[in-house]
């Protein structure tokens, strides 16, 4: 032993101050010595205080907002320390169309969603992802397997036009299924909301834009990856038919002064014969209530799951980089036959082939299955649970009630094959001009290919005679891009100038080959010349696009900034005489926080943004020509052959165009209090002119319509999202992130019409629009509770009925004199709530995303229909339906839902509130590190689990308010559903 270890080694105190970078002192900053549990934080005053063992070691300084340091100590005892602000998220570079731009450079209305905090959500679709996750982007629910929800930005800006959201696929237009697309590939998706931003794409941008941007591979070391999960499918509602007993109960309620002793007619009716009530078909030979109890929908449903699995490579070199990967989903839905499965493979390569050239190629696969068909959701419901599917030897029987009523699994039991297969690739090549530093020129060569090959044979469908078809059709759609941009930066000046040239093509073509009555179906679709009857049609389109673009964005002393653009566009579906349209825009931006005046230290950034612009709405292919659809046949002479003739369908409107739509946006963005709370607030205003319109035409002219150009429409809101880091220690973060936006749209102008002479422009009721209310205003007869038995109830109107209300005081109820504003279907707000916990290696974070409306905005109808008919509509007597609904009867007057024997004369309709609260995403992920990783000589080692769609707040009676489905026979849970999955990286 030497001497040296027997001295005892001196605690010695270390002291400092720790300031910003403008010298202004930080509290609350956590000083750590690393390896140990030895720490402290700074004072009001930043200053601080450490015993360190021996006066050695390392501190780690970290403070939330700012770049974390190590710092030696080196026998030192005042150590000061200077903190600089962590911008990385300013400096994050975001695509812009055509380009990118560093996040604090923006002046257009740009947000950036959080793909990473749903990367464990059992999501088959991308976009499930972004539900609630960016104000303004609206993204709907999904209820079927491989289902594509829809999608919007910032509310409606048309009536009959394109409401189709824009989606670009690394930077070429993507008109394929989002379903295609492997959501473990994407890297990011930027969403372009304002005119400003949007103006780059012009007359398909009206609606917004989405920008999906795939993952490419970085140099370094190859990199492989697995990710792998199963996850559970259940529904989220617990609706059902009735059973036996409900059903037969339903019946003594419709047939209540019968059925229960007057005059309150709550008591049973002892004499009562139910046998006397109930349809033939529910009775047995000897007249008596069959006994079989058959649950339908328990046989019709299953437990569904969805299993994901994905493997990626990448990697490369200084030069070269590349990424393969390759993906398996399968879902399995609530309803049997509802399936999808989607095989991908990916191949991103880029190469540096000179100093001056760079080609690369973005390209994938997608083959997807979604073969089966359901039984017939309605028909199910409304099935008889005193009859069975089945015979005793297990077939299929095909009128188990001895009607009409067809057998609800005769469209499940066939022979479905439905796949469908998208090829798409991105081939670019840029060049760096040796002469000119900065400037560039960029072509991009994209190809998007598809085909549907739909397959169906059935010996239960043409009167059981049996039926077969093939269906295929292809779609090609290529776009040609022609990119030049120059960079440039002076002193203060900062310039970057593009210039496009853009052609596009689409075609599509369609053969559909159908035979009936077949003597034997063994062969199915592979065989139709076997088919008694045989049938052929076909179909095919083109269009064509070509755009040029030019875009100035500028930058004057870090501080000032410009973004100046103007697109000129022109479709070949738009009249001869308005073939073209131009779409310009400008925008400017203030960073306040740059300028020497500003000196408010709790405001770390601040930028003032405005813009002003204008975009375009396409109408369909052919809307503005007079077009032939096949119609009369004739035959000419006694045994001459079948001619088909050819009609005009539509009126030629030379003259139609575009929509355009001006939009104002102003904007905020800012990061306070050290960097702790980061955000943005955004308020625009939107006005639709040309508005893409069906206008009626009298009877006598031939045609019901013609589509011309008319009206205005206004869309204006308000969105706000802020970011907060609550707490940045060592081993423990917590962040949230809120967002909340609000949508407003009216009408402005229609027609024009002014067929009352009174000055003012008439509303069109017939379509439900109305000069200065909203695209979805509700005008419908509104009720006043029901009529209770013993009240003197109107002819054509019985207890259990609605109280219509006369509105005009007429002293009659009628529905054109009646009719009130009852409110609007829009909600008054959107908002969302994510909270992410991060412990050593664990992760939670827990999403609510919510819809919201007042007592009259967001609603719907939902109108469940209760009455028999009367003694003479039959077949309604013999339908089933859901259960636990709140239908008036005798003994329940307060219900919600109107029940009669009888239709009453008018009925208004029940509209109810939307409005929902959802926990809508949990996970839990653990990161394994230390021994773990070294033993299996991995980068990562991951395992996480997962729940979505887990509980759902909302007064909304039927299967789900987001998705609008009420007490509707037809209708499908929202699944929620439990995931546990793994991650592995080496």
């Amino acid at each position: 032993m030497h001497s040296s270890d027997l001295v005892a080694k001196v605690d010695q105190t270390v002291t400092g101050r720790i300031t910003d970078e403008k010298g202004e002192a930080l509290q609350g900053v956590t000083v750590l010595l690393k390896g140990t549990t030895n720490g402290t934080a700074t004072g009001a005053d930043g200053s601080y205080s450490l015993t360190v063992p021996d006066g050695n070691g390392t501190l780690l300084i970290s403070f939330i907002g700012y770049q974390a340091q190590e710092v030696p100590l080196s026998n030192r005892a005042t150590v000061n320390i200077t903190l600089l602000p962590d911008t990385k998220a300013l400096d994050e570079v975001v695509v812009v169309g055509y380009g990118v731009q560093r996040k604090s450079d923006l002046t257009g209305s740009v947000a950036s969603a959080d793909l990473e905090a749903f990367r464990e959500a059992p999501n088959t679709n991308i976009a499930q992802s972004l539900q609630g996750t960016v104000p303004g982007l609206n993204v709907g629910q999904v209820n079927s397997a491989g289902g594509n929800p829809s999608i919007q930005v910032r509310g409606a800006n048309t009536i009959n036009g394109n409401a189709s959201v824009l989606i670009v696929l690394d930077g070429i237009i993507y008109n394929g299924s989002l379903a295609s697309i492997n959501p473990d590939d994407v890297a990011s998706i930027d969403v372009l909301k304002d005119a400003s931003s949007t103006a780059v794409y012009g007359a398909q941008a009206a609606n917004g834009v989405l920008l999906v941007t795939t993952r490419r591979g970085k140099a370094g070391k190859t990199r492989i990856a697995y990710t792998g999960s199963y996850a559970t499918q259940t529904p989220s509602v617990s609706l059902r038919p009735q059973n036996r007993e409900e059903l037969l109960q339903r019946i003594r309620d419709l047939n209540y002064t019968q059925a229960y002793l007057a005059p309150e007619y709550t008591t049973p009716n002892p004499n009562f014969d139910l046998t006397k009530f109930v349809d033939q078909i529910h009775l047995n030979a000897d007249g008596t209530i069959r006994t079989a109890d058959f649950n339908w929908w328990d046989a019709a449903t299953q437990r569904g799951y969805i299993q994901d699995h994905q493997l990626s490579i990448s990697g490369g070199s200084e030069k070269t980089t590349y990424l393969v990967s390759g993906g398996y989903t399968k879902q399995l839905g609530y309803i049997i036959n509802d399936k999808f499965s989607r095989k991908s493979v990916r191949i991103n390569l880029e190469t540096q082939a000179t100093k001056w050239w760079k080609i690369g190629a973005q390209t994938f696969g997608s083959f997807n299955d979604f073969s089966g068909e359901e039984p017939t959701l309605s028909d199910i419901v409304r099935m008889s649970p005193m009859h069975e599917p089945y015979d005793e030897a297990g077939n299929l029987i095909p009128f188990p009630t001895g009607t009409g009523q067809a057998n609800p699994f005769l469209s499940s039991d066939v022979r479905d094959s439905d796949k469908r297969m998208t090829l798409f690739g991105n081939f670019y090549s840029e060049l760096s001009a040796p002469f000119l530093e900065g400037l560039t020129y960029r072509l991009n060569f994209g190809n998007n290919y598809r085909t549907n090959n739909h397959y169906y044979a059935s010996r239960w469908a043409a009167g059981q005679t049996g039926q077969a078809y093939k269906d295929l059709d292809t779609n090609y759609d290529y776009t040609l891009d022609n990119i030049l941009t120059y960079h440039k930066s002076i002193g203060k000046h900062d310039l970057t100038a593009t210039l496009l040239y853009s052609a596009i093509e689409r075609q599509y073509s369609r053969t559909y080959a159908n035979a009936t009555g077949f003597s034997n179906l063994t062969l199915g679709y592979n065989s139709l010349e076997q088919g008694t009857n045989q049938f052929t049609s076909s179909d095919a389109w083109e269009e064509q696009l070509n755009a040029q673009m030019a875009r100035l964005n500028y930058k004057y002393n870090e501080r000032y900034l410009l973004t100046a653009t103007v697109r000129r566009d022109g479709f070949s579906g738009f009249a001869a005489n308005e073939k073209y349209g131009i779409f310009p825009s400008a925008a400017f931006g203030w960073i306040l926080t740059e300028e020497s005046f500003f000196q408010f230290a709790p405001i770390n950034f601040l930028k003032l943004r405005a813009g002003y612009g204008t975009n375009g709405n396409l109408t369909s292919r052919y809307s503005s020509l007079a077009r032939l659809e096949p119609s009369a046949a004739y035959v000419f002479g006694d045994g001459g052959t079948t001619v088909f003739g050819q009609q005009v369908s539509t009126l030629a409107n030379p003259n139609l165009k575009w929509e355009s739509t001006r939009g104002l946006n102003a904007g905020l963005d800012f990061v306070v209090l050290k960097n702790r709370i980061s955000g943005s607030l955004d308020y625009y205003n939107n006005r639709t002119n040309d508005l893409l319109f069906d206008v009626a035409l009298p009877t006598i002219s031939g045609f019901s319509s013609i589509r011309t150009n008319v009206g205005n429409l206004e869309n204006a809101g308000l969105e706000l999202t802020l970011t907060t880091q609550n707490v940045a220690a060592k081993n423990f973060k917590w962040s949230t992130t809120f967002n909340i936006s609000g949508n407003r749209n009216k009408i402005i102008r229609l027609v024009g019409a002014d067929a009352n002479g009174d000055g003012k422009e008439d509303d069109l009721v017939s379509s439900n629009l109305f000069i200065g209310r909203s695209i979805g205003t509700i005008y419908d007869l509104k009720s006043n509770g029901f009529y209770q038995v013993g009240d003197d109830v109107p002819a054509g109107y019985y207890p259990g009925t609605f109280r219509i209300v006369d509105a005009n005081g007429d002293g009659k109820i009628d529905r054109a004199g009646d009719r009130v504003f009852l409110g609007k279907k829009e909600p008054d707000y959107r908002t969302s709530l994510l909270n992410t916990l991060e412990y050593k290696g664990f992760t939670f974070r827990v999403f609510l995303n919510a819809v919201l409306g007042g007592n009259s905005s967001y609603l719907a109808a939902n109108n469940p229909a209760n009455n028999i008919g009367g003694l003479l509509d039959v077949p309604s007597k013999r339908l089933n339906y859901l259960n636990a609904l709140d239908f008036w009867s005798p003994s329940n007057p307060n219900a919600l839902y109107a029940r009669s024997a009888v239709s009453p004369a008018l009925a208004p309709g029940v509209y109810q509130n939307r409005s929902f609260v959802r926990l809508q995403d949990i996970s839990l992920a653990y990161r394994f590190s230390g021994a773990t990783i070294n033993k299996l000589h991995a980068d990562n080692l991951s395992v996480f689990v997962s729940a979505k769609n887990l509980y759902t707040w909302t007064n909304w009676v039927g299967w789900d308010p987001e998705t609008e489905q009420g007490i509707d026979d037809s209708g499908r849970p929202v699944l929620k559903g439990y995931s546990l999955g793994l991650t592995v990286a080496f």
